[in-house]
């Protein structure tokens, strides 16, 4: 495990990289192993701070923060994502909340919109569907399908109170479309 300073743009932050090795590979000695588990991108996980909006990632190895930018107003909304993409690859984006589409939205943009309406987690780790778990930076997916979907699937396992969560959720982005809802804090 090492850690990796990513600065610059007024976001000082530590990364943590951790790599797995091989189990049980045949031919190959724990020198090589360890070697090869060094050498190889492993992921970078952003420990939160008080000034985030947002820090995490998903199961491909995308990992990133959130905060508000510095031109951020009321009537503005905006945030910069900064992290490491599914190859491992720097990134940085700027995100205006008011132009977000829940119909047709990143990852990133979504747990900004997530954080910036300050949606109910449930205790949990977010608000939205398992699925988003496989997108990449830029895969662009509609949310609203995806609620429509998951909520079906809890219904069908008999699993009404996450059904009912995620409906919840659905409504808060709903809202967010129909310009129902203002700044955080203001639902």
């Amino acid at each position: 495990m090492s850690i990796n300073e990513i600065g610059g743009f007024g976001f000082p932050m530590a990364g943590y990289r951790a790599s797995k090795t091989k189990q049980n590979a045949s031919g190959e000695d724990f020198a090589k192993q360890a070697s090869d588990a060094f050498n190889k991108k492993g992921h970078i996980v952003y420990m939160k701070t008080d000034d985030m909006l947002y820090s995490g990632g998903n199961g491909t190895g995308l990992s990133f923060y959130i905060k508000y930018a510095q031109n951020h107003t009321e009537e503005d909304p905006t945030v910069v994502a900064k992290g490491v993409d599914e190859n491992g690859n720097e990134f940085e984006q700027t995100i205006h909340i008011n132009q977000i589409n829940p119909n047709s939205a990143t990852i990133v943009e979504m747990r900004a919109l997530e954080a910036y309406l300050d949606v109910d987690k449930n205790g949990g780790l977010s608000s939205l569907p398992m699925e988003t778990g496989r997108m990449g930076l830029y895969d662009r997916t509609n949310f609203m399908g995806m609620f429509r979907k998951q909520i079906s699937d809890m219904q069908l396992l008999k699993q009404g109170k996450t059904a009912a969560y995620y409906q919840y959720s659905m409504q808060s982005y709903w809202d967010f479309m129909n310009g129902k809802v203002g700044q955080k804090g203001n639902r």
